[in-house]
C-alpha cells in the first residue's frame, strides 16, 4: 500500500471516529395518553374521529410546553385505570377522584378541574336524600362503570338504590329521559351543561348537594379531580405540573375553558377570570 494510501485511511478512520462523537439528535420523546371520548364538554371524538373538548385542547397545551409528542387513545372510562397500570399508555388524561384506593397505586398530577358529583333527577319527585327520606322507595341509580361514584354510593347510601351501570353518561341519559331509571349519580357540571340547560331538561332537576367522592382527608381548598400516571412515573407528572402552572398562571387554561364551558371550573383561573371582567 502506498503512502498516500495510507495517509486517506487514517484520514477517513480519524474522519469515521469523529463522527461517532457527535451526540444524535434524540428522538422527539413521545407519550400516550388515555381518555374516554365521550363526556361532553370535556371530552368527545368529532365525526372525522378528531378528539376534541377541553381535557384534549389542554392536554395538547400540556405536551406543546413539556416539548414532547402527544398521542390520544381512546376507550371506556372502566378501561382506564386497568389499562395505565398494564403499562398500556402514559398518562391518564380524563379527569379523575382521587380516591384512597387510587392514590396507592397513581400519582396524580395538579388538580384540572373541580366538578363535584350530585343527583339528576325528574322534578316533583320530591326526594329526600337521607337514610329515612329514601327508606323503601327502591330507586333505580344510574352509575357509570369503573367510576368512583359506585363504592361512594355503596358506602353512604348502603342499600337505598338498585343501582344500574352504564359505559358512559350517554347511555344514562337515554334511560333517565326513557324513564327506565329513576335518577343519575354523576358529574354536576356535565348535566347541568347537557341536560339540565337543555330542552330535554326541562323536567329535570339536580338534587341532594355536591358530593365530594375522592379521598376525604384531602383538605376543601386542595380538592379537585386531576391527570395521573403509574406510580414510578413521578418524573412525568413533575414536568406535568410546571407545565399546567404555567398554563394556568398565564391565562392560557382560562381561554382553553371558555372555547368549552362559560363558567369557571378551577378555583386557580379566578385572577385570569377577574381580569377579563
Amino acid at each position: 500500500m502506498s503512502r498516500l494510501s495510507k495517509v486517506t485511511l487514517s484520514a477517513a478512520s480519524m474522519l469515521m471516529g469523529a463522527l461517532l462523537l457527535i451526540p444524535r439528535l434524540a428522538a422527539a420523546e413521545t407519550l400516550v395518553l388515555g381518555n374516554e371520548g365521550v363526556y361532553p364538554p370535556f371530552s368527545v371524538v368529532a365525526s372525522d374521529g378528531e378528539l376534541t373538548g377541553f381535557e384534549p385542547a389542554l392536554a395538547r397545551e400540556m405536551c406543546k410546553r413539556m416539548e414532547v409528542e402527544c398521542e390520544f387513545v381512546v376507550m371506556d372510562f372502566k378501561a382506564l385505570v386497568p389499562s395505565i397500570l398494564q403499562g398500556k399508555f402514559n398518562i391518564l388524561a380524563s379527569q379523575l377522584s382521587p380516591t384512597p384506593e387510587r392514590l396507592e397505586k397513581l400519582t396524580y398530577s395538579t388538580p384540572i378541574v373541580y366538578n363535584p358529583t350530585t343527583f339528576v333527577v325528574r322534578k316533583g319527585s320530591d326526594l329526600t336524600f337521607t337514610p329515612e327520606g329514601l327508606a323503601g322507595k327502591n330507586l333505580k341509580l344510574g352509575l357509570q362503570r369503573g367510576a368512583a361514584s359506585i363504592p361512594y354510593v355503596e358506602k353512604n347510601f348502603e342499600g337505598l338504590f338498585s343501582p344500574v351501570l352504564y359505559d358512559n353518561p350517554d347511555q344514562m341519559r337515554l334511560d333517565l329521559l326513557a324513564g327506565r331509571i329513576d335518577l343519575v349519580f354523576d358529574s354536576k357540571i356535565n348535566w347541568t351543561l347537557e341536560l339540565i340547560n337543555k330542552p330535554d331538561g326541562k323536567d329535570y332537576l339536580l338534587a341532594g348537594g355536591d358530593h365530594w367522592i375522592g379521598d376525604p382527608s384531602i383538605p376543601e381548598n386542595k380538592r379537585g379531580y386531576s391527570w395521573a400516571v403509574r406510580k414510578g412515573d413521578e418524573a412525568i407528572v413533575e414536568r406535568m405540573n410546571v407545565a399546567l402552572a404555567a398554563i394556568i398562571e398565564d391565562c392560557t387554561y382560562t381561554k382553553i375553558r371558555k372555547e368549552y364551558l362559560d363558567i369557571t371550573i378551577l378555583a386557580a383561573e379566578a385572577a385570569c377570570v377577574d381580569a377579563s371582567n
